[in-house]
């Protein structure tokens, strides 16, 4: 096992891999940027390099600063957490080459998960069911890309092939607007990922979004830890999520986890990951996958009683899983709020100094957060500064949970969304379970302030 992991990433997941290094008893390193001086992780940290200023680009995602951080204090591996590097697979192979473990997939396997038609390709290979779609990345010929949309079927969705995070996507409802929906999302493509390309699927208009856990170890073993719904969003952006998915029945979950785990046998796929997909009439279809740690993680923690980043840093260290399939059961039901530094309904940023937290507690309540009384939330990195995890016998009781932690949640000095977080746990269409990816934005619209 490690004897020290250096922790490439900030905010509360930076803490969360922290307290996992403790548990296991590791020593951890955590790299900074001067915006983050005062950050709890910071001030816990066995130690604490400062690699640059607030820009990501001179922090955070600056690789040199970040392996020589390893060097100088002979840290064995570097675990990036989610989001920066956690999905850049040139970091993961720099990391290998320069002789530290990277905690997470191999480069090869980042590679072709990251571009999202290799990673399609990979899943109808493996037997995965897909959206519908464009075989590979679309031609510049206007007359062909009708020709593909036409056997799609409208609406159809255009994506960048090396997009995430909601970004890179446009949804086409009629032939007129295709040609210059295709060379508009090119363009942003090219802007935002440094890949021009984009490829063709089907618009689903109801489906919710699920997504199977997986752990993968260097031994040939794949398991998969359930599933979580993650459909209530806003512009692609996930704002809670909860498991297990409500109204889905359990022998076609288990069927599709078991197509996930043969997948990570028949790809090579170390570490955790996630398959996401989208869901509508009884059918799943795979969209990605991530691979890396998701910021949902804990909802499976919780209903599964496996910590999900020690088993990273253990499959890591060559350990094999230390269970089989037969042996994971879920027990109860999980919910997720995403608390974020911003108006609950306009949604724009709101960084500035904490005057007052008080965290809620009681039974079945987890709260992952790196913020405290005093601490300035700078405006330089996404604006989640938190999130609250509840765990009850059935999900009638979660939502009870989830409630009366909301209620006691005090945040003061800056905006957060737990307003909106307050609403939607009264709201009767989500008590009933099953919304749609689109739900929140017709309830937003709905509910304007």
């Amino acid at each position: 096992m490690f004897k020290k992991i250096l922790i490439a990433n900030r905010g509360e997941i930076a803490l969360r891999i922290q307290r996992a290094c403790r548990e296991m008893g590791i020593q951890s390193v955590v790299v900074y940027s001067e915006a983050d001086r005062d950050a709890k992780y910071v001030k816990l940290a066995d130690e604490a390099v400062c690699i640059g200023p607030a820009s990501s680009l001179q922090s955070y995602l600056n690789m040199p600063a970040i392996i020589s951080t390893a060097e100088v204090t002979d840290a064995e591996a570097i675990h990036p957490g989610y989001g920066f590097l956690s999905e850049n697979a040139d970091f993961a192979e720099r990391v290998e080459k320069s002789g530290f473990t990277f905690i997470g997939p191999t480069p090869e396997s980042i590679r072709i998960m990251g571009d999202k038609v290799s990673a399609k390709q990979a899943m109808i290979k493996a037997g995965v069911p897909c959206v519908p779609g464009s075989e590979g990345v679309l031609p510049d010929d206007p007359k062909e890309l009708i020709r593909i949309a036409r056997a799609v079927g409208y609406p159809v969705i255009i994506k960048a092939a090396g997009g995430g995070g909601g970004r890179g996507m446009r949804v086409v409802h009629t032939e007129a607007a295709l040609v210059n929906a295709v060379q508009m999302t090119r363009s942003e493509a090219g802007a935002a990922f440094n890949n021009p390309n984009v490829y063709m699927e089907k618009f689903l208009e109801h489906p919710r979004h699920i997504e199977i856990q997986i752990l993968a170890d260097q031994h040939k073993n794949a398991v998969w830890l359930g599933e979580r719904d993650c459909s209530m969003q806003r512009r692609h952006q996930k704002i809670l999520e909860e498991a297990p998915a409500p109204g889905i029945p359990r022998r076609v979950i288990e069927k599709i986890g078991e197509r996930c785990a043969a997948a990570c046998k028949r790809i090579g796929y170390r570490g955790a990951g996630t398959f996401e997909f989208l869901y509508e009439n009884g059918e799943f279809y795979f969209i990605e996958m991530n691979t890396r740690v998701q910021v949902e993680h804990p909802v499976t923690e919780l209903v599964t009683g496996i910590d999900i980043v020690q088993m990273q840093i253990k499959v890591a260290a060559n350990e094999a899983l230390p269970f089989t399939q037969r042996q994971i059961q879920m027990r109860g039901h999980s919910i997720e709020c995403r608390i974020n530094a911003e108006d609950p309904y306009k949604f724009t940023p709101s960084p500035g100094r904490i005057t007052m937290w008080h965290p809620p507690g009681g039974p079945g309540v987890r709260v992952d957060s790196h913020i405290y009384t005093n601490y300035y939330v700078p405006p330089n990195y996404d604006s989640m500064i938190g999130k609250i995890i509840v765990h009850g016998d059935t999900r009638d009781q979660a939502l009870a949970r989830m409630r009366v932690a909301l209620s006691e949640t005090v945040v003061e000095g800056i905006q957060t969304n737990i307003p909106l977080h307050r609403e939607l746990m009264v709201d009767a269409k989500f008590i009933e379970g099953g919304t749609s990816i689109h739900y929140l934005e017709g309830w937003l619209a709905q509910h304007q302030r």
